[in-house]
Protein backbone atom coordinates (compact mmCIF):
# COMPACT_ATOMS: atom_id res chain seq x y z
CA UNK A 1 0.00 0.00 0.00
CA UNK A 2 1.37 3.63 -1.13
CA UNK A 3 1.69 6.28 1.16
CA UNK A 4 -1.05 8.33 -0.35
CA UNK A 5 -3.37 4.99 0.08
CA UNK A 6 -2.57 4.52 3.38
CA UNK A 7 -3.75 8.07 4.59
CA UNK A 8 -6.73 7.86 2.82
CA UNK A 9 -7.41 4.71 4.39
CA UNK A 10 -7.65 6.54 8.08
CA UNK A 11 -10.37 7.90 9.71
CA UNK A 12 -11.28 11.43 9.84
CA UNK A 13 -12.14 14.13 7.77
CA UNK A 14 -9.93 14.56 4.72
CA UNK A 15 -9.29 18.05 3.09
CA UNK A 16 -7.91 17.84 -0.56
CA UNK A 17 -5.62 21.23 -1.31
CA UNK A 18 -4.99 21.53 -4.62
CA UNK A 19 -3.47 24.35 -6.60
CA UNK A 20 -6.55 24.94 -9.59
CA UNK A 21 -4.38 27.91 -11.41
CA UNK A 22 -0.64 29.68 -11.63
CA UNK A 23 -0.12 33.22 -12.99
CA UNK A 24 3.67 33.67 -13.08
CA UNK A 25 5.65 32.37 -10.67
CA UNK A 26 5.14 29.84 -7.85
CA UNK A 27 7.16 26.89 -6.08
CA UNK A 28 4.36 24.24 -7.63
CA UNK A 29 2.64 23.88 -10.80
CA UNK A 30 -1.30 23.75 -11.00
CA UNK A 31 -2.32 20.49 -10.27
CA UNK A 32 -0.31 19.84 -7.43
CA UNK A 33 -1.91 18.89 -4.16
CA UNK A 34 -1.63 18.25 -0.66
CA UNK A 35 -4.07 16.59 1.83
CA UNK A 36 -4.93 17.33 5.67
CA UNK A 37 -6.23 15.65 8.01
CA UNK A 38 -6.22 17.50 11.49
CA UNK A 39 -2.37 17.61 12.24
CA UNK A 40 -1.53 15.38 9.23
CA UNK A 41 -0.51 16.52 5.91
CA UNK A 42 0.39 14.36 2.73
CA UNK A 43 1.91 16.17 0.01
CA UNK A 44 2.88 19.90 -0.55
CA UNK A 45 1.70 22.92 -2.36
CA UNK A 46 4.83 24.28 -2.03
CA UNK A 47 5.93 25.39 1.42
CA UNK A 48 5.76 28.83 2.96
CA UNK A 49 3.36 31.06 4.00
CA UNK A 50 1.58 29.74 1.47
CA UNK A 51 1.08 26.28 2.86
CA UNK A 52 0.65 27.50 6.33
CA UNK A 53 -2.63 29.25 5.26
CA UNK A 54 -3.96 26.49 3.10
CA UNK A 55 -3.28 24.31 6.09
CA UNK A 56 -4.99 27.08 8.25
CA UNK A 57 -7.50 27.22 5.96
CA UNK A 58 -8.02 23.52 5.00
CA UNK A 59 -8.84 22.84 8.93
CA UNK A 60 -11.43 25.53 9.13
CA UNK A 61 -13.09 23.70 6.23
CA UNK A 62 -13.35 20.20 7.66
CA UNK A 63 -14.26 21.90 11.20
CA UNK A 64 -17.11 23.96 9.55
CA UNK A 65 -18.77 21.05 7.55
CA UNK A 66 -19.47 22.71 4.29
CA UNK A 67 -17.56 21.02 1.24
CA UNK A 68 -15.23 22.97 -0.88
CA UNK A 69 -13.84 26.66 -0.95
CA UNK A 70 -11.38 28.82 -2.76
CA UNK A 71 -8.00 30.92 -1.88
CA UNK A 72 -6.68 33.15 -3.83
CA UNK A 73 -3.31 34.04 -2.55
CA UNK A 74 -0.48 37.01 -4.09
CA UNK A 75 3.16 35.53 -3.28
CA UNK A 76 4.33 38.60 -2.55
CA UNK A 77 6.06 40.62 0.29
CA UNK A 78 2.60 40.73 2.32
CA UNK A 79 2.67 36.95 2.89
CA UNK A 80 6.98 36.76 3.02
CA UNK A 81 7.47 34.85 -0.47
CA UNK A 82 9.06 36.46 -3.25
CA UNK A 83 8.13 34.37 -6.24
CA UNK A 84 6.15 36.96 -7.55
CA UNK A 85 3.03 35.08 -8.90
CA UNK A 86 -0.12 34.11 -7.75
CA UNK A 87 -1.99 30.89 -7.14
CA UNK A 88 -5.85 29.89 -7.09
CA UNK A 89 -6.19 27.01 -4.70
CA UNK A 90 -9.48 24.46 -4.29
CA UNK A 91 -9.90 22.92 -1.04
CA UNK A 92 -12.22 20.34 -1.18
CA UNK A 93 -13.58 17.53 2.00
CA UNK A 94 -13.31 14.24 0.28
CA UNK A 95 -15.92 11.76 -0.17
CA UNK A 96 -15.72 8.43 -1.00
CA UNK A 97 -15.88 9.24 -4.50
CA UNK A 98 -13.20 11.55 -4.07
CA UNK A 99 -10.98 9.45 -2.10
CA UNK A 100 -11.66 6.76 -5.18
CA UNK A 101 -10.65 9.53 -7.76
CA UNK A 102 -7.36 10.13 -5.81
CA UNK A 103 -6.69 6.50 -5.57
CA UNK A 104 -6.98 5.92 -9.18
CA UNK A 105 -4.97 8.87 -10.14
CA UNK A 106 -2.32 7.66 -7.91
CA UNK A 107 -2.12 3.96 -9.49
CA UNK A 108 -1.88 6.01 -12.74
CA UNK A 109 1.08 8.31 -11.80
CA UNK A 110 2.59 5.10 -10.20
CA UNK A 111 2.11 3.11 -13.76
CA UNK A 112 3.69 5.79 -15.41
CA UNK A 113 6.80 5.71 -13.57
CA UNK A 114 9.99 5.61 -15.19
CA UNK A 115 11.73 2.17 -14.25
CA UNK A 116 15.05 2.14 -12.79
CA UNK A 117 16.66 -1.29 -13.14
CA UNK A 118 19.78 -2.00 -10.46
CA UNK A 119 21.53 -5.09 -11.01
CA UNK A 120 23.42 -6.27 -8.05
CA UNK A 121 22.41 -5.86 -4.36
CA UNK A 122 26.05 -5.01 -3.19
CA UNK A 123 26.63 -2.36 -1.07
CA UNK A 124 26.35 0.15 -4.32
CA UNK A 125 22.91 -1.44 -5.31
CA UNK A 126 21.47 -1.29 -1.82
CA UNK A 127 22.34 1.97 -1.25
CA UNK A 128 21.10 3.25 -4.52
CA UNK A 129 17.94 1.58 -3.40
CA UNK A 130 17.40 3.97 -0.38
CA UNK A 131 18.43 6.51 -2.75
CA UNK A 132 15.56 6.24 -5.13
CA UNK A 133 13.51 5.14 -2.76
CA UNK A 134 11.08 8.31 -2.39
CA UNK A 135 12.18 9.82 -6.06
CA UNK A 136 9.12 9.49 -8.81
CA UNK A 137 11.04 6.12 -10.35
CA UNK A 138 9.94 2.84 -10.23
CA UNK A 139 13.33 1.37 -8.85
CA UNK A 140 13.81 -2.33 -9.19
CA UNK A 141 17.12 -4.22 -7.51
CA UNK A 142 17.92 -7.39 -9.37
CA UNK A 143 20.22 -9.71 -8.16
CA UNK A 144 20.52 -13.81 -7.48
CA UNK A 145 21.62 -13.78 -4.25
CA UNK A 146 18.92 -14.25 -1.95
CA UNK A 147 20.75 -13.36 1.03
CA UNK A 148 22.09 -10.20 -0.47
CA UNK A 149 18.53 -8.71 -1.65
CA UNK A 150 17.51 -9.77 2.36
CA UNK A 151 19.63 -6.69 3.18
CA UNK A 152 17.90 -4.00 1.39
CA UNK A 153 15.71 -1.72 2.57
CA UNK A 154 12.09 -3.43 2.69
CA UNK A 155 10.62 -0.93 0.90
CA UNK A 156 12.66 -1.52 -1.98
CA UNK A 157 10.97 -3.61 -5.11
CA UNK A 158 13.64 -6.69 -5.38
CA UNK A 159 13.82 -9.49 -7.93
CA UNK A 160 15.61 -12.60 -7.13
CA UNK A 161 16.22 -14.57 -10.53
CA UNK A 162 19.29 -16.29 -12.15
CA UNK A 163 18.22 -14.47 -15.41
CA UNK A 164 18.65 -10.77 -14.67
CA UNK A 165 18.79 -10.22 -18.53
CA UNK A 166 14.85 -11.04 -18.43
CA UNK A 167 14.31 -8.12 -16.37
CA UNK A 168 16.46 -5.94 -18.77
CA UNK A 169 14.54 -7.55 -22.08
CA UNK A 170 11.18 -6.41 -20.38
CA UNK A 171 11.63 -3.03 -19.37
CA UNK A 172 9.63 -0.05 -21.00
CA UNK A 173 11.17 2.61 -23.52
CA UNK A 174 13.34 5.10 -21.42
CA UNK A 175 14.42 3.43 -18.52
CA UNK A 176 17.46 3.82 -16.84
CA UNK A 177 20.13 0.45 -16.39
CA UNK A 178 22.65 0.44 -13.30
CA UNK A 179 24.75 -2.34 -13.55
CA UNK A 180 26.71 -3.10 -10.36
CA UNK A 181 27.16 -7.03 -9.87
CA UNK A 182 29.34 -9.13 -8.29
CA UNK A 183 31.06 -10.39 -11.40
CA UNK A 184 32.61 -8.04 -14.15
CA UNK A 185 31.80 -10.74 -17.25
CA UNK A 186 27.90 -10.52 -16.13
CA UNK A 187 28.33 -6.97 -15.91
CA UNK A 188 29.83 -6.69 -19.07
CA UNK A 189 26.92 -8.63 -20.71
CA UNK A 190 24.33 -6.05 -19.09
CA UNK A 191 25.50 -3.59 -20.16
CA UNK A 192 26.53 -4.29 -23.83
CA UNK A 193 22.34 -5.80 -23.54
CA UNK A 194 21.06 -2.59 -22.53
CA UNK A 195 22.73 -0.38 -24.91
CA UNK A 196 21.61 -2.66 -27.88
CA UNK A 197 18.06 -1.99 -27.07
CA UNK A 198 18.96 1.49 -28.25
CA UNK A 199 16.15 3.28 -26.03
CA UNK A 200 17.67 3.48 -22.32
CA UNK A 201 17.00 7.08 -21.07
CA UNK A 202 20.85 6.41 -19.13
CA UNK A 203 22.97 3.40 -19.14
CA UNK A 204 25.72 2.97 -16.36
CA UNK A 205 27.89 0.42 -15.22
CA UNK A 206 30.05 0.08 -11.71
CA UNK A 207 33.90 0.55 -12.21
CA UNK A 208 36.87 2.00 -13.48
CA UNK A 209 38.77 3.75 -16.81
CA UNK A 210 40.43 0.32 -16.53
CA UNK A 211 37.04 -1.47 -16.74
CA UNK A 212 35.65 0.98 -19.38
CA UNK A 213 38.49 0.39 -21.60
CA UNK A 214 38.20 -3.66 -21.21
CA UNK A 215 34.51 -3.01 -22.60
CA UNK A 216 35.01 -0.86 -25.22
CA UNK A 217 37.38 -3.59 -26.52
CA UNK A 218 34.81 -6.02 -25.74
CA UNK A 219 31.39 -5.08 -26.71
CA UNK A 220 30.32 -5.82 -30.19
CA UNK A 221 28.41 -2.32 -30.38
CA UNK A 222 28.93 1.61 -30.36
CA UNK A 223 29.49 1.90 -26.73
CA UNK A 224 29.22 5.69 -25.98
CA UNK A 225 26.32 5.97 -24.80
CA UNK A 226 27.82 4.37 -20.94
CA UNK A 227 28.40 6.06 -18.16
CA UNK A 228 31.40 4.37 -16.63
CA UNK A 229 33.14 5.74 -14.08
CA UNK A 230 29.69 6.17 -12.71
CA UNK A 231 30.05 9.46 -10.14
CA UNK A 232 32.85 11.20 -11.64
CA UNK A 233 31.53 14.49 -9.65
CA UNK A 234 32.47 12.38 -6.27
CA UNK A 235 36.22 13.17 -6.65
CA UNK A 236 37.12 10.03 -5.02
CA UNK A 237 34.82 9.59 -2.54
CA UNK A 238 34.38 6.42 -2.62
CA UNK A 239 31.54 5.86 0.56
CA UNK A 240 28.57 3.78 -1.23
CA UNK A 241 25.90 6.07 -0.34
CA UNK A 242 27.86 9.27 -1.58
CA UNK A 243 28.50 7.48 -4.78
CA UNK A 244 25.00 6.44 -4.49
CA UNK A 245 23.91 10.11 -4.37
CA UNK A 246 26.10 11.04 -6.96
CA UNK A 247 24.86 7.92 -9.46
CA UNK A 248 21.25 8.89 -8.84
CA UNK A 249 21.42 12.29 -9.71
CA UNK A 250 23.04 11.76 -12.54
CA UNK A 251 20.10 9.17 -13.39
CA UNK A 252 17.37 11.43 -12.86
CA UNK A 253 19.29 14.58 -14.93
CA UNK A 254 19.17 11.82 -17.58
CA UNK A 255 15.45 10.93 -16.96
CA UNK A 256 14.71 14.61 -17.24
CA UNK A 257 15.44 14.64 -20.76
CA UNK A 258 13.59 11.68 -21.67
CA UNK A 259 10.28 13.52 -22.84
CA UNK A 260 12.20 15.88 -24.70
CA UNK A 261 13.78 13.97 -26.58
CA UNK A 262 11.19 11.62 -27.09
CA UNK A 263 9.21 14.75 -28.35
CA UNK A 264 12.29 15.44 -31.09
CA UNK A 265 12.36 12.04 -32.35
CA UNK A 266 8.62 12.08 -33.01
Amino acid sequence: MSGLAEFLAQDGAIVEVRIAEVRGSSPREAGAFMLVRGTRVWGTVGGGQLEYMALDEARKLARSGAGVCEMTVPLGPEIGQCCGGRVRLGLRVLDAAGKARLAAEEAARAASLPDVLIFGSGHIGRALAYGFAPLPVRAKLIDSRAEELARAPESSEQICTPLPEAELRRAGRGAAYIVATHEHSLDFLLAQEALSRGDAAYVGMIGSKTKRAKFDSWAAGPTGALVCPMACASKGDRRPEVIAAFVVAEVMTALSKEPAKEMADG
